[in-house]
């Protein structure tokens, strides 16, 4: 791999913005650069060799060290609502995924903001790079949406091969992560149209998006318009599946057990400056126990698990690492920057929970009947694993909970950007806060695209909430004396940031079904509820909540008790 020669530093240089009529190509600049995003399902933090892991992703690491490294980078606390900020800078209320489809109350299903998909409200970051003369390309899930005028394909992507649903089999088998009947196939589409079958030369899911992209790119060939790229993976998300030499490739890795793994990512963090000298451990989920209360046939469930999941992180970091070849193979690789980001924390739901099947008694009852549970088929097709509470403890050590929690371990994720164009500056942290919704408008101001504004083509749209944060990357802009406040709410658990401060609202047993009060500055690991000691901070934070949820008509599911 000639890492060095493909991307050589990184640093962010601001571009011209461009004008121009919305109908039309803006005009072609083979100057402007290519962009590649890629996004991971469900990785924790310190997954990462360079996010504080022991897992081996040279590839992405190299990028990630010489780019720049995002500390407190937040996404929201499940994929689908994610995905729907990244393509639009809106708000997830806003944008149609105000729950996500899976998960609809009665309460809400009818409602604005909550239609499932990307509604005709917004318009996506791949329609706006297309209409600025970019080529538009993606592989991997999308699940934003399925069917006509839904899909990737209705929604700026002049190519797509997707993953319409929230997950699948990792494999060829079309095995849905989650549906009321083994007779359903997951929902894979190619430019539009629905796949009844894979084809022949799709292995593995990872192998498969990126042989895709590059095919993709390859057809792109000597075009002198730039590209906007999106791989996004289904990996590292439930089932937990990879080949067996992958696998084999961590074998004794994890013999010691989630506690000192914990311990060891939490340590190497510090050293990287990616967490506060002064984090602790996060205190355990309550469906968490410790590893030496653990039977030898558990422990050997749980070591396997987690080796299969490093074996996804690791796949990962190889295929794209092959992408990374053909770029500079063809010569686009000095003009490509690099977005890399999870969509969400680790995922820490198990099989006893199975989140979200538990409402869901089919699913559950597929899930069970069809799916071989048996140690000896861990990780392979047909197959059926998750790897629990534990280990997503470990995965982001010195923050609260995971997935589906409005808490650091459910929110902030592992994300970098590499611009190959100007080299002089190396390994650097962001430690400001930013959010996914930003996404978007950094992305359209390098390509010196203008967003609209609040009508595209004759329809009123939203117009963009999220902030560019290019200004911050360049060091040209000093921290605020008033800090953004951000707030955030999805199955009726809640939260908003401002500064240090987040206010919590979350039910028992994660919460207290009320609002705490943590000060993330001095407890990370939002361990002490500073609510009884500063009520005009609660009261403060609690005026911007009635605020955010009138204005982006949050409804709290009907099934949500204690709110």
């Amino acid at each position: 791999m000639r890492i060095a020669a493909l991307f050589v530093l990184f640093f962010l240089a601001g571009c011209s913005s461009h004008s121009g009529d919305e109908d039309k190509s803006a005009s072609r600049d083979s100057e402007r650069p290519n962009i590649l995003l890629i996004t991971v399902d469900d990785m924790g933090f310190s997954d990462l060799g360079s996010f504080g892991g022991e897992i081996l992703t040279p590839n992405l690491d190299a990028l990630a060290y010489a780019g720049i490294r995002f500390s407190n980078f937040h996404a929201a606390n499940t994929c689908s609502p994610t995905r729907s900020m990244l393509f639009t800078g809106v708000d997830s209320h806003r944008a149609g995924l105000g729950n996500m489809l899976e998960e609809l109350a009665p309460n809400q299903k009818g409602q604005p903001g909550y239609e499932g998909h990307i509604n005709d409200r917004v318009v996506t970051l791949p329609t706006l790079m297309r209409d600025g003369g970019y080529r538009t390309y993606m592989t991997g899930k999308w699940h934003l949406g399925s069917g006509e005028g839904k899909g990737p394909a209705y929604r700026g992507f002049e190519r797509s091969f997707s993953l319409n649903s929230g997950g699948a089999s990792h494999y060829a088998d079309m095995r849905p992560s989650y549906a009321p009947s083994p007779e359903i196939k997951a929902d894979y589409a190619e430019d539009g149209v629905k796949l009844k079958a894979l084809p022949a030369d799709f292995e593995y899911s990872t192998q498969y998006y990126v042989d895709q992209m590059i095919k993709y790119l390859a057809d792109h060939g000597d075009s002198k318009d730039p590209f906007f790229a999106f791989l996004s993976f289904t990996a590292p998300h439930w089932p937990l599946q990879a080949p067996d030499d992958a696998v084999a490739r961590h074998k004794g890795r994890y013999d010691d057990g989630y506690d000192a793994l914990a311990q060891a990512r939490l340590q190497r963090s510090k050293e990287l400056g990616l967490v506060q000298s002064n984090a602790q451990l996060s205190s355990r989920s309550p469906k968490e126990k410790p590893w030496d209360k653990l039977n030898e046939l558990e422990q050997r469930s749980e070591i396997r698990a987690m080796e299969i999941y490093a074996a996804m992180v690791d796949e990962v970091d190889r295929h794209t690492g092959r992408l990374f070849d053909f770029l500079d193979s063809a010569g686009l690789s000095e003009n490509t920057i690099v977005v890399f980001m999870s969509d969400n924390g680790a995922e820490g739901h198990d099989l006893d929970e199975t989140w979200p099947m538990e409402a869901f008694p089919a699913i559950r009852k597929t899930i069970d009947e069809s799916f071989d549970f048996s140690y000896e088929s861990m990780g392979r097709p047909g197959s059926y694993v998750l790897y629990g509470p534990n280990w997503a403890n470990a995965a982001s050590p010195a923050f609260r909970l995971h997935k589906a929690f409005p808490t650091e371990g459910g929110t902030r994720v592992a994300a970098f950007i590499y611009d190959p164009r100007v080299a002089e500056k190396t390994s650097t942290i962001v430690d400001d806060f930013v959010h996914v919704i930003d996404v978007t408008p950094t992305i359209l101001s390098y390509a010196g695209i203008e967003h609209p504004g609040e009508t595209y083509r004759d329809r009123p749209i939203e117009p963009m909430t999220g902030q560019s944060f290019a200004d911050k990357l360049n060091d040209e802009v000093s921290v605020s004396e008033v800090p953004r406040v951000v707030s955030a709410e999805l199955f009726g658990k809640r939260a908003v940031r401002s500064g240090p401060w987040k206010l919590v609202h979350m039910p028992e047993p994660y919460g207290v079904n009320d609002w705490q009060l943590f000060n993330v500055e001095t407890d990370l690991a939002e361990s002490s509820d500073l609510a009884a000691e500063f009520p005009e901070k609660v009261k403060e934070l609690l005026a911007h909540w009635e605020e955010y949820a009138i204005e982006n008509n949050v409804i709290i599911p009907d099934w949500v008790s204690g709110y």
